[in-house]
């Protein structure tokens, strides 16, 4: 099983890491967008919506990294007091009962939204806007699919937990 716990821990690390890359982009997006508006008088309105576009893939992703690194909402001043075996067994069931049927409801729910960006070209309404918006709007379903592997992960880490009654090794490098 730690075999296991740590190949999702290896591609968590992974699509971190691809995360952090997209934040430079951004970054050196909105760079480029405020120097080209306030200074040159230009700008593209292509450049600010990948902003927005690049922007989402970092959310819809950083959603299972924020679960890998046990940085999600929760209410600490409780959990904290519990012991590492009930702690497991609460990220267990919280899991399977909250984050799994979500996931699967919004990946249902999104595939509609999808196919109909799809099949119809949907392009921005702005002149010089982006084209192919499908393909931000695939990142719905598919960030949740992943939220839905990672929460695999993330279960099999806490079923270590709860068997050893102890902290699973968090310091894995690719």
């Amino acid at each position: 099983m730690n075999a296991l716990n740590n190949f999702f821990e290896k591609l968590n690390i992974i699509i971190g890491k691809m995360l952090a890359i997209l934040m430079i982009l951004l970054i050196m997006n909105v760079f480029y967008d405020v120097i080209a508006r306030y200074f040159f008088d230009g700008g593209s309105i292509a450049m600010q919506e990948l902003e927005w576009h690049i922007f989402g893939v970092i959310i819809l992703f950083g959603m299972s990294y924020a679960l890998r690194e046990e940085a999600h909402v929760r209410v600490d001043f409780l959990y904290n007091k519990f012991s590492a075996k009930t702690q497991a067994l609460i990220n267990i069931i919280g899991t399977i009962l909250f984050i799994i049927p979500l996931s699967l409801f919004i990946i249902y729910g999104s595939y509609d939204f999808v196919m109909d960006s799809y099949t119809t070209h949907e392009i921005s309404d702005d002149p010089g806007g982006l084209t192919h918006r499908w393909i931000i709007k695939a990142m719905i379903p598919f960030s949740f699919i992943y939220l839905i592997i990672t929460s695999i992960g993330y279960i099999i880490k806490n079923i270590v937990i709860f068997k050893e009654n102890k902290k699973v090794k968090e310091d894995i490098e690719i």
